[in-house]
């Protein structure tokens, strides 16, 4: 079994930045997949980003792309989404995910098996 968990959530002034963090705990971390998603009100939960393995290769939402950059660290267990420029648009609760299906980055729902419990994000306008 593996528990994720995120924190770093808040409220920021647009063109803010925020740090998000996710611990993960039950499996090899390393050898996975971390997706981050987010989902507004009223909205399905919808891609934000992911890194692959060891970081190396990462992929974003064209919504984020060039404000929003993941990072993770192995050795801690810990996957990180840095945020910068923020928009009121980007008002949403971010999940972390972890992709045990796949060595390759992956960006839909389906294919993440564990979710964390989200954490809210809140950008004023």
């Amino acid at each position: 079994q593996v528990q994720l968990i995120e924190s770093g959530g808040g409220l920021v002034q647009a063109g803010g930045s925020l740090r998000l963090s996710c611990a993960a705990s039950g499996r090899t971390f390393s050898k996975y997949v971390m997706g981050w998603f987010r989902q507004a009100p009223g909205k399905e939960r919808e891609f934000v980003g992911a890194a692959s393995w060891n970081g190396g290769n990462t992929y974003y939402a064209d919504s984020v792309k060039g404000r929003f950059a993941i990072s993770r660290d192995n050795a801690k267990n810990t996957v990180a989404l840095q945020m910068n420029s923020l928009k009121p648009e980007d008002t949403a609760v971010y999940y972390c995910a972890l992709s045990w299906r796949y060595s390759y980055i992956v960006s839909k729902n389906y294919e993440y098996d564990y979710w964390g419990q989200g954490t809210q994000v809140t950008v004023s306008s």
